[in-house]
């Protein structure tokens, strides 16, 4: 491993869609260390009927954090990666033009009809290679043509979340690949923005930056935030998306393995050379984004933590206030197994009263309806866990290979319940850590843009050497397969509904 002639640091800014975080990692020549110096929440709320992103407040708490950092030790770059699909838009000046709207907002789902309706699924999957979700930048920027005219249009750069947010940092006008990729109007087996269906769809094209790779340096901090320990830094591109970033710091136990990234979103698949395109992944709904140096994360999205998050914030209205590993232990003292939901179900989108949704579901479904917390949380653990069964069974049937084990990385690596469930439910090993997963993948690209490591191996060795890893082995149970066996029958049922990730429409 390349040596480092002393320690050096740079910042990784981490937003995820429930929190965010500035962080200073440490790099001494063989292992990572991470502090984190701001931690913040981050929730979307309505503007004039739309859901919007507070970006006033998120740029107000990274200045916070860079604030604490300016007072310490030299800073040699700055990177920000956040939740994928959303974008801002900026004029010919340079200003943002509106907040963002965020990918809860309903309005995705009525373009996602319309853009069935326009161009049709087969379509939309063959010229993207990217699973159909009314989530999707796409759907976004069509709702943007249908329902707000004035704002493409007035629009001179359209970049995507964390590059709002390097534009912000040092003026720069490009987004990053990985980022592009979660969007849905981006062709992933010609690397180029799907110009042609946009075309079609009525959106226009005029505002389409240029699209470069993580890792590239887009200059140096805007003077006015340069003081301090950030004197010199510069502003280093990580891979964009969350998920990019925290696959760049998966320590895989084994070549070939899955990964989950767990949090508000888990992300279930496998790292690919190219894009995978064909009938079978379409079927699948199963999604090609980009990773660093030129790799592809085979995946598919799973509703993930969000709907225990909902949960918890429904208990504490009510007066009942756990924290998560509270509820985690109130989980595993109930039967397993007992009631499932589809957590990608369009009811448990958006925010909103989650334990209510999941009585629902159970009731219209004809089964138990939990009524306890306890109850509550053991039917989302359970369901999560069959949700990566299904997405590692459909990985297995397009590639042929049984991968031999999976990797968990972020904040649900922490879930000991939920990891040994999808050890049980898939019947592999799975291997939990490290948390902080994101922030490291984004400081380690940094760090490799500044020398400092050569690539991904060398990457994935500096994390191991600083994680302490938790495994867990799979327990044999038939009641799995039963158990699977009615999943795949609430899926396809789906309550008389589309399944938000795999609509049906997107099969036709």
């Amino acid at each position: 491993m390349a040596q480092a002639a002393a320690t050096r640091t740079v910042a990784a800014v981490d937003l995820g869609a429930e929190s965010g975080r500035v962080t200073a990692v440490d790099f001494d020549g063989s292992a990572l260390a991470l502090r984190i110096v701001n931690r913040f929440d981050n929730r979307p709320r309505m503007v004039d009927g739309i859901l919007r992103w507070d970006l006033n407040a998120l740029w107000r708490n990274i200045g916070a954090g860079l604030g604490e950092l300016a007072g310490g030790t030299p800073i040699s770059a700055v990177g920000v990666d956040t939740w994928g699909v959303d974008y801002g838009l900026l004029d010919a000046s340079g200003a943002v033009l509106d907040d963002p709207v965020c990918y809860r907002d309903d309005r995705g789902a009525r373009a996602l009809q319309r853009a069935l309706g326009t161009v049709g699924a087969q379509r939309l999957y063959d010229e993207t290679g990217v699973q159909i979700l009314s989530i999707n930048g796409l759907f976004g920027m069509l709702a943007d043509v249908t329902e707000l005219p004035e704002r493409l249009p007035a629009a001179n750069t359209l970049v995507m979340m964390p590059d709002v947010f390097h534009h912000l940092l040092s003026g720069s006008r490009v987004s990053e690949y990985t980022a592009v990729s979660t969007s849905g109007a981006y062709n992933m087996a010609e690397n180029r923005w799907a110009t042609e269906l946009l075309d079609d769809l009525g959106i226009p094209t005029h505002m389409l930056p240029e699209v470069v790779p993580p890792g590239t340096d887009v200059g140096a901090l805007l003077p006015e935030l340069a003081g301090g320990a950030l004197a010199g830094a510069r502003v280093i591109l990580p891979p964009g998306h969350d998920t990019a970033s925290a696959v760049v710091a998966t320590p895989f136990r084994d070549r070939g393995a899955v990964f989950i990234s767990s949090g508000t979103w888990s992300l279930v698949g496998i790292e690919t050379p190219a894009a995978v395109i064909n009938e079978a992944t379409r079927l699948a709904n199963l999604t090609n984004e980009g990773g660093y140096r030129g790799s592809i994360r085979l995946l598919r999205n799973v509703m993930g933590l969000w709907i225990l998050q909902q949960c918890r914030a429904t208990w504490r209205a009510e007066g009942i206030e756990l924290d998560y590993q509270q509820i985690a232990d109130l989980a595993a003292g109930e039967p397993p197994l007992r009631s499932l939901i589809d957590p990608d179900h369009p009811m448990f989108l958006a925010p909103g009263d989650m334990p209510g949704r999941i009585r629902r579901f159970c009731a219209e479904t004809g089964q138990p309806v939990p009524t306890s917390v306890g109850e509550v949380a053991r039917c989302v653990v359970d369901s999560l866990a069959l949700g990566y069964r299904a997405v590692v069974d459909d990985l297995i049937a397009v590639t042929g290979q049984r991968p031999p084990s999976i990797s968990v990385v972020g904040g649900g690596s922490r879930h000991a319940l939920l990891a040994q469930l999808t050890a049980d439910a898939t019947g592999l090993p799975v291997h939990c850590g490290p948390v902080e997963a994101t922030a490291l993948g984004n400081a380690a690209v940094q760090l490799a843009t500044l020398g400092e490591l050569a690539g991904p191996d060398e990457i994935r060795a500096a994390i191991a050497a600083g994680t302490e890893m938790t495994s867990y082995q799979p327990r044999p149970g038939a009641e799995i397969a039963d158990a699977a066996q009615r999943f795949a029958s609430l899926r396809a049922a789906g309550a008389g509904q589309e399944s938000a990730s795999t609509a049906t429409k997107s099969r036709q």
